[in-house]
Order: structure tokens, then C-alpha cells, then sequence
């Protein structure tokens, strides 16, 4: 499922890139093209100028009237025209090492004058710029010139020659249209190179940032599927024990039995009510830190500790246990900003799997003192006992929803929860907890939290420390 989602990633990613990179492949050749175009037009345009100021113009030759004739019409104004000549004695060398042709035309459309081999079957008409297409007769010298082929295509500007309003005639100048089909053929070739070694990048770089981008996914999908199947291991033992003495109960008359029946199914029924409220809790949990919302009030630290270990004094008390409370005294006075309910649980939770995993005789100290991390200040909450340890495998496990390091190592069931709700709750209040452990040397677990800024500002006063508990 997850190969064929990265392939579909992949595909739409490169996809749309060699999209974009087509249509701006395609713009740019345009662009290019009308450029060459517009500059062999302007050179074009120069020619027509450069040869126009260059025109040797003089009057038409008149009839001389013969002797004994007698005219009384008035002198009029002789017509103009041009010297061919005197006006083109060195173009015809000159432009074709340019690869410009000239033509000149008569009034009446005549051709008077070419550099051209030979004439050309293309009309005569006005033009500031065009591409024709035409052809012309090889001469034997220029049979292999691609200048001269029999079939041919030019870019030509035609331009009136006038002069006090008289038209003297045509000039037309042509440039080769290889010289813009050529680099035009050669930009279309390296635009799709270049378009493929850049799609094939993309491609290669675009499965590689999406499998970058369906890992989450994939390792929150499969943390999803180990803790349904956890979820639904941890309830259907319950339910199928209750299933059973259900059974028993109905099948059996004596309401003795019935009665201690009805005692297990009650017992289960409150183990099913506290894994469902723990499941409900963190996934509360995991939308409280999406949202970013949190709810928060002023905590005494240092009290809601002392309460914590109170309640647990029993407990500790009937295993035989010493339980004490160590407060630095610069600490005792500082609050914390966040719920106090989650902290009494939190602290609640590492106390009492402390108590519940020391054997009888030890001791659990739980630690409060004012830390600094990484320049923030805040508090530092200890809770080290004498237990059983932990190997250095089961530390990387412990804070996972569902996991227990080994049940028969302690009379004592749960659903492996309460350290992994002890990190959600810490996490919550942008704090850290990390475990250190030595088998059969007992285990400590730190709890760092971010002081209010109102404490963070107090000054702290002298260091001593205070200490409750039951020895």
C-alpha cells in the first residue's frame, strides 16, 4: 500500500514538474526564436538605409529636339532617376560575404539589378519583414552552397525608394532563413536534452523526498496497528473471563458460587473501566498537543508532591518501604504553569511503580530541586528506589504504549500504560523525563518541567533541604 502511495507521489510530483519545465521550454524557444527573428530584421533594415543614403540619383537623359523645330511649351521639371552603376559598384562582393542579397527594381516592378545568381520566382510587394519561399537556378560554382539550393527560404525587407515624392524604384534585401532555423533546431535539441537529464533528476530526487514523506505516515501506521492489536489483546482477555464466569454463574444455581462470580466479573469490569479511561486519556493526550491547547493554572510544585507521597505512604508502609520526600528549599516556593490533575497523576504513576517494584526493605526517594536546562529554568523531579532494575534493552522500550518489560517479575498486573501516559502528560507541559536503570540496582526516573516566567524571576534563597517520610 505504501510502495504504490510513494509511486503515485512520485509520478504526480514529476509529473507536474515536467509540466512546468515543458511550458517554460516552450515559452523560452519562442522567445528566442522572435529574437533572432527581430534581429535579422534590424539588420535587414540597417542594410536598407545604409544603401539608400549611398543611391547616386540624377536626371533622366531628354531627347534633344531636332533642328528647324519650334516648341512653345514651357521647360518642365526632367524625372530622376538612379545610377546603377555608380549607386552598386562593390555591394555585390561585399553582401554576399555577409549573407545579404540585393535586388533593385523599377518603378513598373522591373528587375534592374541582383546579386543573386540568378532571378528568384518570389513577387515584388512592400514589406518592413517576411519569410518567403522560393527558387532559384544553381550556378555551377555554388552548386553545393546552401545558399544557392534550387529550394530556399529567405527573410526579406522590400522598401520604397523615393524621392521628392517621385518613386525611383524597389530595393529588396534578403538574409538566409537557415540563420534562424539553424540555432533555432540547435536550441530544440538542447532544450530536450537538457528537459530529460532534468525530468530523470526529478524523478530520481522526487521518489526519494516521497519516501522521505510517507515515513511518518508509514511509522504512525504501523504504531497504529501495534496498538490496536495491543488495545485488543488487553480487552479480550477481560471480556472473555467474563464471559466465562458469566456462563458459570448462569449454569450453576448455588448462589455462593454465583456470588463469588459476580465478585471476579465486578473486579474485571473496574481493570476494562481503567484501561478505557487510560486509552480515552491518551488519546486526549495526542489531540491536546496537535491543537496546541493545554489547559493551565498556577502549581505548587513542591506541595502537590508532598501530597502524592501522603498517599502513598500506606502503601509503602505495608511493603516494608522507606518513602521520602526531598525538597531544596529555593525550590519549595517556585509554581509551575500547567494542570494539576495530569501532574498528580504523572507523579502519582513513577511513585507508585517505584513502590510497587521495590522489594520489602528498600527505599524510593522522590527529589525536588531547581535546574536549568539548556539556559531555561524550571524544576527537577527524582523518583530513585532500590528495585529490580531494568536491562539496558527494556529502557528503550518503557515510555511504549502497551509494554511490559516482564509480568512475572513483580505479583503486581497492568496494562503498560502508566509510563507511557506519564510521558504524554510531561510532553504536554513542554517538559522531559528520561530513565536510568541498573538490573538489580534499582532504577531513577528524571522529570524536568518549565518554571512559570513569574518564578523563573524569583531570587533564590539559601539551599537547604527539607524532607518528609515514613522510614
Amino acid at each position: 500500500m505504501f510502495q504504490k502511495t510513494r509511486r503515485r507521489l512520485a509520478f504526480w510530483y514529476t509529473g507536474v514538474t515536467a509540466t512546468l519545465l515543458l511550458l517554460f521550454a516552450i515559452g523560452f524557444y519562442f522567445y528566442v526564436r522572435q529574437t533572432l527573428i527581430e534581429r535579422v530584421d534590424d539588420t535587414l533594415s540597417h542594410v536598407v538605409e545604409i544603401v539608400q543614403r549611398s543611391l547616386v540619383i540624377e536626371p533622366e537623359s531628354q531627347p534633344e529636339s531636332q533642328p528647324g523645330s519650334h516648341s512653345f511649351e514651357p521647360p518642365r521639371a526632367s524625372p530622376m532617376q538612379v545610377n546603377l552603376e555608380a549607386s552598386f559598384p562593390d555591394y555585390a562582393a561585399a553582401v554576399e560575404d555577409d549573407h545579404i542579397d540585393l535586388e533593385w527594381f523599377s518603378p513598373a516592378g522591373e528587375l534592374l539589378w541582383s546579386t543573386f545568381s540568378a532571378p528568384t520566382d518570389i513577387p515584388l510587394h512592400p514589406s518592413s519583414g517576411e519569410t518567403v519561399y522560393g527558387q532559384i537556378a544553381p550556378r555551377l560554382d555554388t552548386a553545393d552552397d546552401p545558399l544557392y539550393s534550387p529550394s530556399f527560404a529567405l527573410r526579406q525587407v522590400t522598401q520604397r525608394v523615393e524621392n521628392d515624392q517621385q518613386l525611383l524604384g524597389y530595393l529588396r534585401v534578403s538574409h538566409p532563413w537557415f540563420e534562424v532555423t539553424k540555432p533555432s533546431r540547435q536550441l530544440i535539441w538542447d532544450l530536450g536534452c537538457g528537459l530529460l537529464l532534468v525530468v530523470g533528476a526529478v524523478a530520481a530526487i522526487g521518489w526519494l523526498l516521497s519516501g522521505l514523506a510517507i515515513a511518518p505516515i508509514r511509522d504512525a501506521y504501523q504504531r497504529l496497528k501495534q496498538f490496536t492489536a495491543d488495545a485488543s489483546h488487553e480487552l479480550r482477555n477481560p471480556i472473555a473471563v467474563i464471559q466465562t464466569n458469566v456462563q458459570v454463574a448462569l449454569a450453576d444455581p448455588d448462589p455462593s458460587l454465583q456470588q463469588d462470580q459476580l465478585q471476579v466479573i465486578e473486579r474485571l469490569t473496574r481493570r476494562l473501566g481503567r484501561l478505557v479511561d487510560d486509552l480515552l486519556f491518551l488519546a486526549r493526550q495526542d489531540m491536546r498537543q496537535e491543537a496546541g491547547a493545554a489547559k493551565s493554572q498556577t502549581v505548587s510544585l513542591g506541595k502537590l508532591l508532598q501530597e502524592v507521597v501522603e498517599e502513598q505512604q500506606a502503601l509503602a508502609t505495608e511493603r516494608n518501604l522507606s518513602l521520602t520526600l526531598q525538597v531544596e528549599s529555593d525550590a519549595a516556593s517556585l509554581h509551575l504553569s500547567g494542570d494539576a490533575d495530569q501532574l498528580t497523576r504523572l507523579f502519582t504513576n513513577l511513585i507508585g511503580n517505584a513502590v510497587q517494584y521495590t522489594p520489602s526493605g528498600g527505599r524510593v526517594v522522590v527529589g525536588l530541586q531547581r535546574q536549568k536546562l539548556q539556559g531555561s529554568p524550571g524544576l527537577q523531579v527524582q523518583v530513585q528506589d532500590s528495585g529490580i532494575g531494568l536491562s539496558e534493552a527494556a529502557l528503550r522500550h518503557i515510555f511504549d504504549r502497551f509494554y511490559r518489560v516482564d509480568p512475572a517479575r513483580s505479583p503486581a498486573t497492568g496494562t503498560g500504560l502508566g509510563l507511557a501516559i506519564a510521558k504524554a502528560i510531561v510532553e504536554s507541559h513542554q517538559g522531559l523525563i528520561e530513565a536510568t536503570s541498573q538490573p538489580s540496582q534499582g532504577s531513577c526516573f528524571t522529570v524536568w518541567l518549565p518554571c512559570s516566567k513569574s518564578a523563573a524571576a524569583t531570587p533564590a534563597s539559601a539551599s537547604s533541604a527539607s524532607s518528609l517520610g515514613v522510614p
